[in-house]
C-alpha cells in the first residue's frame, strides 16, 4: 500500500506536493483551534511546520531544497517556486474594490515608505549590534527585516555572501510569523475594522504573507486590501534596497 502511495506520488509530483501542502494546513488549522482557540491562526503552525520539515529535508539529504530534496517530495520545488508564488500574490487583488482601496489615500501611501525605512532601520542596528560593520552585510540583513523576499533580492544586487543572505531571509521569516502571530490580538487596539486601516497596516507590516495571514485571523474580508498594499511594499523594498538605501548605509557607515 504504502510503495503504491509512493509511485503515485512521485508519478504526479505537483499533486503529491499540493495534498501534502493541504494535510500541513489541515493539521495546523486542527492545533490553532484546539490549543490556542483560534487566537493564533494555523497559517503560523503552518510556516513553522514548513520550516521544521525543510530542516529536516536537509539533514537528511545534505542538499540544498529541504524536502524537495527527497524524491517524493520533489514537487514543493516547483510548488514553492516564483511561478506559483507570484501568481497567489497576484490573485489576493481580485476581491478589492477599487473605489474601497482609493479611500487609503495618501495616508497609505506614506504608510508604504514608513514600513519600509523603519524596519530596515531597525534591522541595520540589529546587524550592527551582532558585529556586521561592512554596507553589504548591513543594508542586506536590514532588507531583510523590510520582508523576506527584499533580503535576497538586495544582498544578490549588491554581491552579499550566501550567509548574510540567508540570515535576511531568515529575519524576514521571523517578521513574517511575529506579524502572523500578534495581528489577531492588536487588532482591536489597531481598529483594524475596515479596508483602509487594512491597508494602511499592510502598507506598515509589509510582509504578504504575515499580513494575510494575521488578517485572516482577524476578518477575512480585509485580507486582500492589506495584501495589495504589502505587495506594493515588496516591490518598494526591492528597488530601493539596492539603490537608495544601500547607498545610505555606505554614506553613513563609510
Amino acid at each position: 500500500m504504502l510503495h503504491m502511495i509512493e509511485k503515485a506520488i512521485s508519478e504526479n509530483q505537483l499533486i503529491g506536493a499540493f495534498a501534502v501542502v493541504g494535510l500541513i494546513v489541515w493539521v495546523s488549522n486542527l492545533l490553532s483551534r484546539y490549543l490556542t482557540k483560534g487566537r493564533v491562526h494555523g497559517s503560523a503552525f503552518a510556516v513553522l511546520g514548513g520550516l521544521a520539515l525543510a530542516y529536516w529535508g536537509g539533514m537528511i539529504t545534505g542538499k540544498t531544497k529541504g524536502l524537495a530534496d527527497l524524491t517524493m517530495f520533489s514537487g514543493l520545488a516547483l510548488m514553492g517556486g516564483a511561478m506559483m508564488r507570484d501568481f497567489c500574490i497576484v490573485a489576493t487583488a481580485s476581491e478589492v474594490h477599487v473605489d474601497e482601496a482609493k479611500k487609503a489615500g495618501w495616508l497609505g501611501f506614506i504608510a508604504l515608505f514608513l514600513g519600509t525605512i523603519i524596519p530596515f532601520v531597525v534591522g541595520v542596528a540589529v546587524a550592527r549590534a551582532f558585529g556586521y560593520t561592512d554596507p553589504v552585510s548591513l543594508t542586506t540583513i536590514g532588507a531583510g527585516a523590510v520582508t523576506y523576499i527584499v533580503g535576497p533580492v538586495t544582498g544578490a544586487a549588491i554581491g552579499a555572501s550566501s550567509d548574510v543572505m540567508a540570515l535576511s531571509i531568515a529575519t524576514g521569516v521571523v517578521k513574517a510569523i511575529l506579524v502572523m502571530i500578534f495581528t489577531p490580538a492588536l487588532a482591536g487596539f489597531m481598529r483594524l475594522n475596515n479596508p483602509q486601516a487594512a491597508m494602511v497596516f499592510g502598507g506598515l507590516a509589509g510582509t504578504v504573507s504575515g499580513v494575510s495571514a494575521g488578517l485572516a485571523a482577524t476578518d477575512r474580508r480585509l485580507v486582500p486590501y492589506g495584501a495589495l498594499v504589502a505587495t506594493f511594499h515588496t516591490g518598494l523594498g526591492c528597488l530601493m534596497g539596492p539603490s537608495v538605501l544601500f547607498l545610505a548605509v555606505k554614506a553613513i557607515s563609510g
